[in-house]
């Protein structure tokens, strides 16, 4: 089975786009984030007509995800954090055959100390025990999104500059790791990385 994430940064924007690679890459799963759209507008008539199934969840401006399916459309449907009061749209997962797929855009937090780390930390809290209890559930489960988390320092260009900033912080990586702890692989890391390829990095800098 291939998947995909792809955190789009408006799927509005990027339409065209996204149907020319469904075309050419052919996935079976691709999960969405940034989609940035309200559920009336999500362009479920296009992606069906180039042959995928779609699950959304959604709002205006800000955040919103998607569950794109080849096949079969995704079968219990879950969107946010079940049991954690979160008005921003930011979790989708469904079941494909005998996979559960979880697509998610982990909040950026801003700044240590800020209200929006703050939220973040209780946020990854609350992914780890529902995602635990998920695990029980569904022995096969895949977990894919925009983490906004740096785990390494090799995961950034400059690991000095980042040291103790947003996405690099202890706390965060402390996360991720429990995340890893539940059972969960770090895909990108089952393979050997060539020198330079981050898997973090803030494109308004470069």
């Amino acid at each position: 089975m291939k998947l995909a994430t792809w955190n789009v940064n408006s799927l509005a924007v990027r339409l065209p786009q996204l149907l020319d690679w469904l075309a050419l890459q052919q996935p079976d799963v691709l999960v969405l984030q940034e989609t940035k759209l309200t559920d009336d507008k999500f362009p479920q008539a296009e992606i069906e007509a180039a042959g995928w199934h779609s699950v959304w969840f959604g709002q205006k401006t800000y955040n919103g995800v998607a569950l794109l399916t080849r096949g079969a459309p995704a079968l219990d449907v879950v969107r946010n954090i079940p049991g954690f009061d979160d008005p921003q749209a930011r979790v989708i997962a469904g079941t494909v055959g005998d996979l559960r797929v979880v697509g998610a855009y982990f909040p950026n937090g801003q700044a240590p100390g800020s209200e929006k780390f703050a939220y973040k930390m209780a946020w990854l809290q609350a992914l780890q025990a529902w995602l635990q209890a998920e695990m029980a559930r569904h022995p096969r489960l895949v977990l894919m999104g925009d983490y906004n988390i740096a785990p390494e320092d090799r995961d950034v260009c400059d690991p000095v500059a980042w040291a103790g900033q947003i996405h690099c912080t202890d706390e965060e990586r402390g996360h991720f790791r429990a995340l890893c702890g539940l059972g969960l692989v770090d895909a990108f890391r089952l393979f050997e990385q060539p020198p330079r390829i981050w898997s973090w990095w803030d494109y308004r800098n470069l």
